[in-house]
């Protein structure tokens, strides 16, 4: 008896139903002000904050909410990319608030893979401060949902890291600090990696088994760093300096992945050819200003877009939107860039959500089975 279409419909209809949706995904992000939605906020001494105008002129309500740009962070629009809700800031929900259970985002401005990163703002919460408030997240799901429950909602969330640019613009680059004064750039990049490695292993000992570790772009070609250039161009040692970072980051995943994390999927998302694409040639993006920030700052006292700056009047035209962060519509970009090299193994032009991916491989599948005559009964 040869399997009808109804039977693949009623087989397809199962599938679906039970398939793994998009919508009942965990993420928990950490990094630095690239990432960060809110919770310097809470951070009383902090003079990293960017939750005044122009930040958020572009975002829902047109309030600044402490993201460092003037709308939507990657993670944001990656979240909407998956169906989900953009994972709230940890400082902004209490301990045994439910949303503890769809994840949480760490993010904070200023903050590094040293703790001696960003001192100079008084008070951030640096990666490893990071690490301690998602231990203190799951013992809180723990005391929720019971201890076993709690591992398999650990164990199965994604967990994206962007940290590292700090390390470099406000610490190693600057040549008052004790990290600049004492290291050369050798010494400095293997501990910057030694402690991330310790970092990355404290998180798989958390439960984390899907981690996406993104690099750093090309620090070198940030409006900040352009400022030191007698003719604004990017800075091309430490742009090779930060290739090294990224390659030796691909080299401990690597490592780790073989030799440590068996039962773990980490991942290098490599942002740098991207980010340098998109500042060489804006206008291939609909861009028109890469070299410069839309909102006019000064980089020598900050560099940040405060209240009395001067914007510039299509805040789609720039890359970036003050000294050192990116724009919303350049941060559609790269997160456009960012899902695909992640969620996606051969991206279509528009991603779909892991649900969807699903359905169209099963479809597939389903149109082999009819295809070639496959026989269930006999």
């Amino acid at each position: 008896m040869e399997i009808n279409f109804a039977v693949v419909i009623l087989i397809l209809v199962i599938a679906i139903t039970n398939a793994p949706s998009s919508a009942s995904l965990v993420t928990f992000i950490f990094g630095d002000s690239l990432a960060e939605v809110g919770n310097n906020n809470y951070l009383q001494l902090s003079l990293a904050k960017s939750n005044f105008p122009f930040y958020g002129i572009d975002f829902a309500g047109g309030k600044a909410t402490g993201r460092f740009t003037n709308g939507r962070t990657v993670g944001d629009i990656i979240s909407a990319k998956l169906g989900i809700p953009s994972p709230p800031s940890y400082l902004s929900i209490s301990e045994d608030d439910d949303a503890l259970l769809k994840g949480a985002n760490y993010a904070s401005g200023g903050a590094g893979i040293l703790n001696e990163t960003g001192l100079y703002f008084i008070q951030t919460l640096s990666f490893h401060d990071q690490i301690n408030k998602f231990q203190r997240t799951k013992e809180s799901i723990k005391a929720k949902i019971g201890e076993g429950p709690a591992n398999k909602l650990c164990n199965e969330a994604v967990y994206i890291i962007g940290i590292g640019s700090n390390d470099y613009v406000n610490n190693f680059l600057q040549p008052y600090l004790a990290d600049a004064l004492q290291y050369t750039h050798d010494e400095f990049v293997e501990l910057l990696i030694s402690t991330l490695g310790e970092q990355l292993t404290r998180l798989y000992q958390l439960g984390a088994r899907k981690m996406v570790f993104h690099g750093l772009g090309p620090l070198g070609c940030i409006p900040a760093q352009r400022a030191k250039s007698s003719k604004g161009e990017c800075l091309s040692q430490v742009n090779l300096w930060v290739q090294t970072f990224n390659s030796k980051v691909q080299n401990l995943i690597v490592n780790l992945n073989s030799h440590y994390y068996p039962s773990a999927q980490l991942k290098f998302a490599d942002t740098y050819p991207a980010v340098l694409d998109l500042i060489e040639k804006p206008t291939a993006y609909g861009f028109k200003v890469s070299n410069t920030s839309c909102c006019n700052v000064d980089s020598r006292v900050g560099g940040l877009c405060l209240p009395n700056s001067k914007l510039c009047s299509n805040h789609n035209e720039y890359v970036f939107w003050d000294a050192f962060h990116p724009s919303d519509a350049a941060n559609v970009v790269l997160a456009d860039h960012f899902f695909n090299v992640v969620f996606s193994n051969s991206p279509p032009p528009i991603p779909l959500p892991l649900h969807l991916q699903f359905l169209v491989k099963l479809t597939h599948f389903c149109r082999y089975i009819i295809t070639q005559k496959v026989f269930f009964f006999k």
